[in-house]
């Protein structure tokens, strides 16, 4: 999936489906102008395709075969036993795990996602709001199954019989409503997909992504993939704001509205961890396991794949509203529409570039310049003959001094582990993590509890309400366990925190200020401290004008919240 740069929206990859027979043999163009020539009319995408021409038009490269004789991936888990009573559709074929449930067993909270936003806000620490979220998100499959059978091995079907499990995350009204708000822009939030004879191709116009051109494009056969829904609703936002604290990973998400009988995307295989959850109609997806041991767990995605470069899917099945489908990245996938039914899901991702090799990116060259700096081995000059005897041209040369260098880079390679700044490389991730994160979003008794329900206005002629009055017997506590961060750079000690994030990925540039020293322990204390109220009087800082300030300041940021309103309204 198409990972979103910096200036883009935040959000996942397109998910590209693949061409039904009936579609295949006739194409979206001729069944445009089929129906056309019914409705005696010029459609938006003929305009486009006429002013245009199909240069103006994505389309992707095809992957290359697969050479004969490589290697395949292993095989995912095997089915655990009664898990094959999802359905006569439901083709497992060795693989991932198809789990039955009703919504009683799918955890059902009979209000669907809103009802359930609303029972996780009574929980006061949000690391339990994350791992309750992430539960409902799998259920009946429990979080410790699904992390050791399938978490980036194996892919999951979970069928509920629960159409309106997710209730109220997104619906095609919502996606409507955000086109007639004139908020929708095509190519930066909107992309009109169709994928046709094996061709994929993007229709995207210029400017914004009004109804009328929308849903022509849509009732001519293109899929509409919204990017980063959680900037234009405020449940999807919600929800991944929530969810995010759970992977200790960028959450993002986007839409998928697909015509019946028809597709909008290539198979390919993707760079993230992802979560198909089914909103409305169902679709047909066929799930490939990694071709070769280069593409498990690949840092990115694939061009677009050809029907002669798969093999036999280990997962085919129809999703129908409330289902779930996972599969891990390098898992190859494709979705089609049936005759007889639309199909809006979301796509829930993680994990992208947050690996061992990602931290050891991060890592390496901080060792090797500590190292540098502190060790004059490292210093030492290479031996003035070693290009006569090392490279690629000498590799096969039975040569003691070759021995001998390459016992060398061993030793210094060893001896870089004694240098590597494993918690600050982590502080470095978890910086970045912090500029992806969503905002977070507040219950009501939050709100008045912290800056942002203030009672500060323009009142009679004048400011009023405006005296931020704390004091040593006022109880704080952190808004969310996951929303600051403390790095000890080179310029000195930084806090970063995500309460002035944008919805939309990297809008905003990292949101942080420097930090006396001396107040690294107040921030460790309300850390350790969270999700219980503290009396500003028990920071650990020196004076009570600094527990003062620095309570004030958190506040001010939104970072603190206190245990009773401030002032009243």
């Amino acid at each position: 999936m198409e990972h979103a740069l910096p200036g883009q929206t935040r959000g996942l990859h397109p998910v590209r489906g693949a061409l039904p027979a009936e579609a295949a043999g006739r194409g979206v163009a001729a069944m445009a102008a089929e129906q056309r020539r019914e409705l005696g009319r010029l459609s938006a995408l003929a305009v486009y395709r006429r002013v245009a021409g199909p240069g103006r038009m994505e389309r992707r490269r095809r992957g290359a075969p697969l050479p004969a004789g490589r290697k395949r991936a292993k095989a995912p888990v095997e089915l655990r036993p009664g898990a094959a009573a999802a359905g006569p559709d439901a083709k497992p074929r060795g693989g991932p795990a198809a789990m039955p449930g009703g919504p009683r067993q799918a955890g059902g909270d009979g209000g669907g996602v809103s009802e359930l936003l609303r029972r996780l806000a009574r929980l006061e620490d949000s690391r339990q709001r994350a791992a309750e979220l992430f539960r409902w998100l799998l259920a009946p499959v429990a979080p410790a199954e699904f992390l050791g059978r399938h978490w980036e091995r194996a892919p999951l079907l979970v069928r509920r019989g629960d159409p309106g499990y997710y209730a109220g995350l997104f619906s095609t009204a919502d996606f409507d409503a955000a086109l007639r708000r004139g908020e929708v822009h095509f190519g930066i939030h909107l992309d009109v997909t169709s994928y046709a004879e094996g061709v994929r191709e993007t229709h995207n116009p210029s400017g914004r992504a009004l109804p009328a051109v929308v849903w022509d494009f849509y009732q001519n056969g293109c899929s509409l993939r919204l990017l980063c829904p959680q900037a234009f609703s405020h449940t999807v936002w919600h929800f991944l704001s929530i969810l995010q604290e759970q992977f200790g990973s960028m959450a993002g998400a986007n839409t998928y509205l697909t015509p019946p009988n028809t597709q909008g995307f290539a198979p390919h295989y993707d760079d993230i961890e992802a979560f198909v959850l089914q909103l409305e109609g169902k679709k047909h997806w066929r799930v490939y396991s990694p071709r070769t041991d280069a593409e498990v767990l690949p840092q990115f995605s694939s061009a677009n794949l050809t029907q002669a470069e798969l093999g036999e899917p280990v997962l085919e099945t129809v999703l129908e509203a409330g289902d779930l489908l996972y599969f891990p990245r390098g898992f190859i996938h494709q979705g089609n529409c049936l005759p007889d039914a639309h199909s809006l899901h979301i796509t829930v991702s993680s994990y992208q570039r947050n690996s061992w090799g990602d931290f050891l990116e991060k890592l390496l060259p901080a060792a090797l310049q500590m190292a540098l700096e502190e060790d004059v081995e490292f210093r030492r000059g290479l031996p003035m003959d070693y290009l006569r005897y090392m490279g690629v041209a000498n590799s096969d040369t039975v040569d003691a001094r070759r021995t001998a260098f390459v016992e060398k880079v061993q030793s210094l390679i060893k001896k870089l582990v004694d240098y590597a700044p494993i918690d600050a490389a982590v502080d470095q991730r978890a910086k970045s993590f912090l500029h992806d994160c969503l905002p977070p979003v507040l219950t009501q008794s939050e709100k008045v509890q912290s800056v942002y329900g203030f009672p500060a206005r323009w009142q009679d002629g004048g400011p009023c309400n405006v005296d931020i009055l704390i004091t040593k017997d006022t109880e704080v506590r952190l808004l969310r366990h996951g929303i600051v961060r403390l790095c000890n750079e080179e310029s000195g000690v930084m806090l970063y925190y995500t309460t002035e994030n944008s919805r939309v990925y990297h809008k905003e540039e990292p949101k942080f200020f420097e930090l006396d020293p001396e107040y690294t322990d107040s921030i460790e204390f309300l850390l350790s401290s969270y999700p219980n109220h503290v009396s500003v009087d028990n920071l650990p800082c020196e004076t009570l004008e600094e527990k003062i300030s620095l309570a004030t300041l958190l506040f001010e940021k939104g970072i603190l919240i206190t245990k009773k309103p401030l002032a009243q309204v």
